[in-house]
């Protein structure tokens, strides 16, 4: 048997008829760029998120990068993240010329929290990105209660959270305003690069939108340096047919998580994830801990079991984040996730019978050591 890490066929394969529908519509009307089909979508993603607005964009850095200028943010502020994330909502912090702080996140949940965000605010520190990071929500309770005390704005990272529920409210809709990425393999994946702004705010509105469209909102007339970053009219019309089924391909995907920790429970040598109280996980990844994690990838991949590692190199420990004067030692937490963390393979339309052949494979390597 071979387990791919994902595969999106079963996903693709239900919304074709539909998408190529929908293209022979955008060729009709040849709205190309900020068309019909991103109205459209963006509609239909706020709907979904649970707020106002959504503001389609190019990718998830830059959804990021307009969120934090919307919000004023520049040379002298201090933005804190996780030490633990894509490299990219970093990145989104230095290109507006503001200093990412880093901070430590729960080694139990991935994320970072009020405790360990307090520990860094200064009086520098103008806003927080919590990272919702795997699928998993931060606890946005106390960390909006800390913005709050301090005067910060949030600005949630959801691109591997799309549909997740805190408290019974969808990740995205927490902060002042919110970034995404629909990159391919996302629980809403495009074809190519695509991501979107979520806010409730009118005003935080109309500045993205400015920022997204080479500073313009009428044809030649613009009123700040903006960035060329809208969302292709190709791709809001492949989100729209994406979006109804997200709901129940994120159940399936816990489903399949539930499977794989019933499974894998009682073995002392496997950290299991763990869900906060409250919360829904829409599982964008199955991460597991384990000691001897090359070796178990290495294990596995001869079985046919795909399997990749999310992230193996610290952010602070990347030569392009240099400048930010980290060393190995500074973050021991994330040191210690990123040393040990493997992502097993889930998607809509993984079988019961492909996650426990994975388990059972895990289980394997387990009792060569016994």
């Amino acid at each position: 048997m071979q387990v791919p890490f994902v595969s999106l066929h079963e996903t693709h394969t239900s919304i074709r008829e539909g998408f190529l529908d929908q293209v022979s519509s955008l060729l009709d009307r040849s709205d190309f760029i900020l068309g019909e089909a991103v109205s459209s979508f963006e509609k239909e993603y706020a709907g979904y998120s649970e707020v106002p607005y959504c503001i389609g964009i190019s990718n998830g850095l830059d959804a990021l990068k307009i969120s934090l200028r919307a919000l004023g943010i520049g040379s002298g502020d201090e933005v804190i993240v996780p030490a633990h994330t894509f490299i990219a909502t970093i990145f989104a912090v230095l290109e507006v010329g503001a200093t990412p702080v880093l901070v430590e996140p729960d080694i139990a949940t991935y994320n970072i929290t009020a405790t360990t965000i307090e520990k860094a605010i200064s009086a520098r520190t103008k806003a927080i990105i919590p990272v919702h990071l795997y699928g998993q929500p931060c606890e946005m309770d106390g960390i909006a209660e800390l913005a709050k005390r301090h005067s910060l704005f949030i600005i949630e990272d959801n691109a591997q959270a799309q549909g997740a529920l805190y408290k019974g409210r969808k990740t995205g809709s927490f902060g002042h305003i919110n970034a995404t990425s629909f990159y391919p393999s996302k629980n809403l994946g495009a074809m190519g690069d695509a991501g979107a702004i979520t806010t409730t705010d009118a005003d935080l509105l109309r500045r993205a939108k400015l920022l997204r469209n080479v500073g313009s909102d009428a044809k030649y007339h613009h009123e700040v340096i903006g960035y060329n970053a809208r969302l292709d009219s190709i791709q809001a019309a492949f989100l729209s047919c994406k979006l109804p089924f997200l709901s129940a391909a994120n159940a399936e995907r816990r489903k399949m998580a539930e499977r794989y920790i019933k499974n894998l429970n009682g073995h002392s040598s496997i950290v299991l994830p763990v869900t906060i109280a409250e919360a829904e996980h829409v599982y964008h990844l199955f991460v597991i801990r384990h000691r001897q994690r090359d070796e178990l990838q290495q294990y596995l991949g001869e079985q046919k079991i795909s399997s990749l590692i999310h992230y193996p190199i610290p952010a602070h420990l990347q030569p392009a984040l240099q400048q930010l004067g980290y060393k190995k030692g500074d973050f021991p937490a994330t040191e210690e996730i990123c040393n040990t963390c493997l992502s097993l393979p889930i998607y809509a339309g993984i079988t019961d019978e492909q996650v426990d052949f994975v388990c059972e494979n895990i289980i394997a390597f387990e009792k060569q050591f016994i």
